[in-house]
């Protein structure tokens, strides 16, 4: 049996995960086949088993005196170069897969930053949209309770995703202090008041440009002028935004999980500015953007639809940021019909294995998003360095670090594709540099 199909064996169902194990492994076969140590101590086996998978009960109390049960997790994939690290993302749609393909791609990503973080991952299947503040607190407080057992600064360092932000963090964190009666850098995304970093939030979505800019700068050119797709309107997309507009490019598209919008005038620092008031503080739907400014328009797009609209306008490079899966084939296929030469991924894993094919298949530069999504935690790493030595650095130094995570990972990608005969394979170049360099460590270790 091989791998692909030992792990489908032995995950039924998992469909996620099935899907980031056979792009990976498609990536990393090159090296199996040069590197018979690799196979015969079975890393990539080893690679895709958790180290530890937790999941517990949640039981909180709502505004109304109902007892409600949820399901907490936390998997811990591998920790061969550092402790556990990746984010917490509570949304109805947390499962196993879901979550396991999350940490498997974590550690890949983590590997790419240079910094000595293992990969994690958790979550809950709590929704945080439409609950009271008193809510969102009393469900982050029971959660950090049982996640407090399984954590820890040189153990497992969980940061925010989907559902999790500042807010959840600082609840979490404050139960964190309080029952284990220290404080230590044990979550990032903190408060910049409490140990937290300078640009986190801005990170991940000012990352994935920087990447996109080295990509471009590769080839001879660069963002200005250029016109963007982009998916979400939550921290991610934001900052995507707003970083695009400083390279002189412009974003014509944002989205929720409802619909999208088009502005063909572009979304400059001023309309972003009320996106973020309406996402942020107002926690609005995107589609109240077209009642502030009547020239866009707002498209509904059903869940289930066979593709997503919103992939299909005249542009010069798409940034998908919302969620996993959001390109399927079709959307593909519109983006190369509508003269799209690169997609960079700002969410995990946004785009189909069928539609990775056709972007290939047609030139288009591709970026995966275990490598130019890796920002964010490039700077959660950054937090985590801060947090150990009891200091903290000014916002110009982190961005400055950041931009040198960024252009370290682009020439890794690079450099790894090249190796193996795969040149200008970002995808490859990703896969393999992850890989390997955790391999190594494992190898190193002993079977363990």
């Amino acid at each position: 049996m091989d791998i692909l199909q030992d792990v489908i064996a032995k995950n039924p169902g998992e469909v996620e995960f099935h899907q980031a194990a056979a792009e990976v492994l498609d990536s990393v076969k090159v090296v199996l086949d040069k590197n018979a140590e690799y196979r015969k101590l079975k890393l990539m086996e080893r690679m895709l088993e958790p180290e530890r998978v937790i999941m517990f009960r949640v039981n909180w109390v709502d505004d109304k005196g109902e007892v409600q049960v949820n399901r907490g997790y936390r998997i811990q994939m591998n920790s061969a170069i550092g402790p556990y690290k990746g984010g917490l993302r509570f949304h109805p749609s947390v499962n196993l897969s879901i979550l396991k393909f999350l940490a498997f791609e974590q550690t890949f990503k983590n590997s790419l930053t240079g910094i000595a973080m293992g990969g994690g991952k958790g979550g809950s299947d709590f929704n945080p949209k439409g609950k009271s503040e008193a809510e969102v607190m009393r469900f982050c407080q029971a959660f950090a309770t049982e996640l407090s057992r399984h954590i820890g600064h040189r153990l497992d360092v969980p940061a925010g995703d989907i559902g999790v932000g500042g807010r959840e963090i600082g609840y979490m964190y404050g139960t964190y202090r309080k029952i284990k009666n220290e404080f230590t850098g044990v979550f990032t995304g903190k408060g910049i008041e409490w140990g937290g970093s300078l640009i986190r939030p801005e990170a991940t979505g000012y990352g994935l440009i920087y990447f996109a800019q080295n990509m471009l700068h590769e080839a001879g050119d660069s963002l200005k002028g250029k016109t963007c797709l982009v998916s979400g309107s939550g921290n991610v997309a934001q900052y995507c935004v707003e970083k695009i507009n400083h390279f002189g490019g412009k974003v014509v598209t944002l989205s929720d999980s409802s619909g999208y919008i088009y502005d063909e005038e572009g979304i400059d620092a001023a309309k972003l500015a009320f996106v973020m008031e309406l996402k942020n503080v107002r926690r609005g739907r995107i589609e109240e953007y077209v009642a502030k400014y009547p020239k866009a328009v707002y498209t509904a797009v059903k869940e289930g639809a066979a593709s997503n609209p919103i992939w299909n306008h005249k542009a010069d490079c798409a940034f998908p940021c919302a969620t996993q899966n959001e390109i399927n084939e079709k959307d593909a296929q519109h983006l190369v019909n509508n003269g799209v030469k690169l997609v960079a991924e700002g969410a995990n894993m946004p785009t189909t294995n069928e539609a990775i094919e056709v972007l290939h298949a047609n030139g288009v530069k591709y970026a995966p998003g275990k490598a130019s999504n890796a920002g964010g935690v490039g700077t959660s790493g950054i937090e985590m360095m801060q947090n150990y030595m009891g200091m903290s650095w000014t916002a110009e130094e982190v961005d400055a670090k950041l931009q040198g995570i960024m252009k370290n990972i682009h020439q890794k990608c690079l450099h790894a594709a090249e190796q193996y005969g795969l040149k200008g394979n970002y995808m490859a170049g990703a896969n393999i540099a992850g890989f390997v360099k955790v391999a190594d460590a494992m190898k190193a270790q002993g079977i363990v």
